[in-house]
């Protein structure tokens, strides 16, 4: 399987590159995709929301009033949940959402991903995506000639800060090194554009 190779400018490089079947070419495998990434959007979620219940709730142990003979119902203390200022009767408490996801699901996962996106020509090569300053009008530029619209994310191999600097201000594009792919940028992303050296990595990681 081969796939073309864009210059910066925008124009098919005259070389192609040479694509690995058993990470680009593979019968995707949809459940492993789900877990794969609802356990990256479980992690997001912080887990830190929490309720006291009647024990945690500050209040005098003492009985509010006699058993019998107020003509008022029967309290046994003021920290009772239908009490105003008592505590929950069944409170959230903080918690951690994390999904355990084992290695070879997990690449099984992105092979899943990076097969489809191959698929449906949604994932491009290009030689460089640098830019020479870190501004945002730069990486406009360089998106412009590349004919980049909509959500993309951008793979380099290793870390640029121009290029991630000229991105960030940009609201549907997103910068990642290889070595931080992850499902859930891959599925919400339009297209995928890689550097060769990006697409090496990721191979290799995945073989």
């Amino acid at each position: 399987m081969k796939l073309d190779i864009y210059q910066k400018t925008g124009k098919k490089s005259a070389k192609k590159v040479t694509l690995n079947e058993e990470v680009f070419g593979i019968t995707p495998n949809k459940h492993c995709v789900y877990l794969a990434v609802s356990s990256e959007m479980a992690s997001i979620r912080q887990g830190t929301h929490s309720s006291k219940t009647r024990a945690e709730v500050s209040g005098s142990g003492a009985k509010p009033w006699r058993q019998k003979g107020t003509g008022r119902a029967r309290a046994g203390t003021s920290r009772s949940p239908i009490w105003r200022g008592g505590g929950r009767a069944f409170p959230a408490s903080a918690r951690s959402y994390a999904q355990k996801v084992n290695r070879k699901m997990y690449r099984a996962a992105l092979r899943s991903i990076l097969s489809e996106l191959v698929r449906q020509d949604r994932l491009r090569v290009c030689n460089d995506i640098q830019v020479t300053e870190p501004r945002t009008r730069r990486m406009k530029a360089v998106l412009g000639q590349l004919g980049i619209a909509g959500r993309a994310l951008l793979v380099t191999a290793d870390y640029d800060q121009n290029v991630t600097l000229a991105a960030r201000n940009l609201v549907d594009v997103e910068v990642l090194e290889a070595g931080r792919l992850d499902p859930v940028s891959l599925v919400g992303s339009e297209a995928v554009y890689f550097t060769t050296d990006a697409l090496r990595k990721v191979e290799a990681g995945l073989q």
